[in-house]
């Protein structure tokens, strides 16, 4: 580790996520919040997913406010902080099997729904170059609609299942 960094350099790269810490030193807790950033944007490119974009301003702001965090810390704690990769990313990366064994249910229903995504993307374009200017219009709202909506869905699926998760702990602690 570095010595510690407060100026205008730190400043700077705390404005590109990943960057700032990088620059003070801590090379693996930058690398994963830039890699995590930049496959966001990657992926949402690919995929033509433009609502994965919408969680990067949090991660820019979590990179941003860390540095200056580590910025104002005194010496005593800033040495103290071990360089470790950001979000766990090491764990998962080195228990990749337990992590797939674990979460498989999930991970497929992601997969199917990326899947069906692309194949949805893909199919609405070409029916709208083969039939009518008419039906065509029908189709490309349609198209546009339609995955909006089963994501939409999803997140829905999902904070239904948090919310039934934790009305279930809170019975099972009542119980106990």
């Amino acid at each position: 580790m570095t010595k510690q960094k407060k100026g205008f350099w730190t400043f700077i790269f705390s404005f590109i996520p990943g960057a700032g810490e990088m620059h003070m030193g801590f090379m693996k807790q930058g690398i994963s919040i830039m890699v995590v950033f930049w496959m966001c944007i990657g992926l949402a490119s690919f995929l033509n997913m433009g609502p994965l974009l919408y969680g990067l301003p949090l991660l820019w702001f979590y990179s941003f406010f860390n540095v200056h965090n580590l910025r104002s810390l005194t010496e005593e704690e800033f040495y103290s902080i071990e360089d470790e990769y950001a979000f766990r990313l090491d764990e998962v990366i080195s228990n990749k099997r337990d992590f797939v064994k674990k979460h498989r249910y999930i991970i497929a229903i992601g997969l199917i729904l990326v899947g069906c995504s692309i194949l949805w993307d893909n199919s609405y374009r070409l029916l709208a170059d083969i039939l009518p200017n008419y039906f065509s219009d029908i189709i490309y709202r349609i198209g546009d609609m339609v995955p909006q909506l089963v994501w939409g869905f999803v997140i829905i699926g999902i904070g239904v299942s948090m919310v039934r998760g934790k009305k279930k702990e809170l019975e099972d602690n009542e119980g106990a």
